[in-house]
């Protein structure tokens, strides 16, 4: 039988575990702070040169995009480091494809960015 709050406290308690994964990673991983620098920047870039709503909510999407997937490759990182020894070629290959997603979407997120500041500029 559904219970409301039996449903509401592990919703809590789920919403606790992904924040700690958030915190966690911002805490390790110097990629994380880039990211979050330039996102800053550009959003504060976007709100000053007024872009619209519509690319304003695009740019989020992107830096949404990017930190998730920043947050995903740390995790396989770390699932990869913590059930391998010593190293292991499909370990470096599982490593290197979660990095070049990221990347692959960063440069994507960059080419969007500077299209959208552009066009505005003009």
């Amino acid at each position: 039988m559904f219970n409301l709050k039996r449903e509401a406290d592990n919703f809590l308690k789920r919403l606790t575990f992904a924040f700690s994964g958030i915190i966690s990673a911002f805490k390790r991983e110097r990629n994380l702070h880039i990211q979050s620098i330039v996102a800053i920047i550009v959003i504060v870039s976007a709100i000053l040169i007024h872009v619209t709503l519509t690319d304003f909510m695009i740019i989020l999407i992107l830096i949404g995009g990017v930190i998730s997937l920043e947050l995903v490759n740390t995790a396989i990182e770390r699932a990869v480091d913590l059930t391998t020894q010593k190293p292991h070629p499909l370990a470096k290959a599982a490593k290197d494809t979660a990095a070049g997603a990221v990347l692959c979407f960063s440069i994507i997120s960059v080419i969007i960015g500077f299209m959208i500041l552009y066009k505005t500029l003009l």
